[in-house]
């Protein structure tokens, strides 16, 4: 067989890994463009969902196990977004992934409709309904430990942000999660450093990675807008056998949009002109 069309060969699984990296920064871009779509139409959590698309895209597009033609697929691995304001990222990614039409995003907040301001279970492909913070890693632990009483290797992952993190709830499931080696469970946290004001200013959260290691998860930091690292990390779950798997993204807030980054505009409706611009700056045609 020649080298130049065998997969085995370094150099081809190096491309083929290289296209699949492309391929999901293609649709993260994507997810950003919905969600600055989604904005221009209402009051949402822009920049948060902003903050977060490189991790949707990769967890949607090559991770999940998921079934968008039936939703409720019981070998689906789950997917628990605690920030429930920045549901327009998940909406942005489940449309994608042809849970429903595209075209259903248009209908963002309007009465009635299954895409709404915070994560509803009347959309399909969502799990459970959130948005009071701090309480989406505690229903993680449950499902995590349903599972395993069930014998059955479905994962479950949940998506927190990293403000929420100053709400108790959620350090007793962590150390629920590590007592009862629930090593099928991830914690990914969207570490944007901001939430009404600079995280590290309303209350530090700094050493987090220590923090989570010391109730007894296992944890890897990385960059997560770089879509190697995070493919590299969600590949390696679990860390460590019997213990859950932390992993901590650095992003920033607003990430892609100039205007957005850093805590700017992130929770307003965007005017027709700053929808333009924000489009352009994610090289989408107007």
């Amino acid at each position: 067989m020649s080298g130049c069309g065998n997969p085995f060969q370094p150099e081809a699984r190096t491309a083929a890994r290289q296209a699949r990296l492309d391929y999901l920064r293609e649709k993260a871009r994507q997810i950003r463009v919905h969600v600055v779509r989604m904005a221009g139409m209402s009051d949402c959590h822009t920049g948060g969902s902003l903050s977060m698309a490189d991790l949707m895209a990769a967890l949607y597009f090559h991770i999940l196990r998921v079934d968008p033609q039936d939703p409720q697929w019981p070998g689906r691995d789950y997917f628990i977004l605690s920030k429930g304001h920045t549901v327009p990222a998940l909406d942005a990614a489940l449309a994608l992934r042809g849970f429903f039409p595209e075209s259903l995003l248009t209908t963002h907040l309007e009465l009635d409709s299954l895409i709404s301001g915070h994560a509803s279970t009347r959309t399909p492909g969502i799990e459970v309904s959130t948005g009071s913070l701090g309480h989406g890693l505690s229903i993680g632990v449950g499902a995590a430990l349903g599972l395993r009483a069930t014998g059955t290797d479905n994962r479950v992952f949940v998506l927190l942000g990293d403000g929420e993190l100053q709400e108790g709830s959620n350090w007793e499931a962590a150390m629920c999660a590590a007592h009862h080696r629930l090593d099928h469970l991830t914690a990914i946290i969207d570490r944007n450093w901001y939430q009404s004001g600079a995280t590290e200013e309303m209350m530090a959260l700094e050493p987090l990675a220590d923090k989570w290691r010391s109730f007894g998860w296992s944890v890897r930091v990385i960059d997560g807008h770089d879509m190697d690292q995070i493919v590299a990390a969600l590949e390696q779950i679990p860390y460590e056998p019997g213990r859950p798997s932390a992993l901590i993204a650095h992003t920033r807030k607003g990430q892609g949009v100039s205007f957005i980054a850093d805590g700017h505009c992130h929770m307003n409706r965007l005017t027709p002109e700053q929808e333009q611009a924000a489009l352009a700056e994610l090289g989408e045609k107007c």
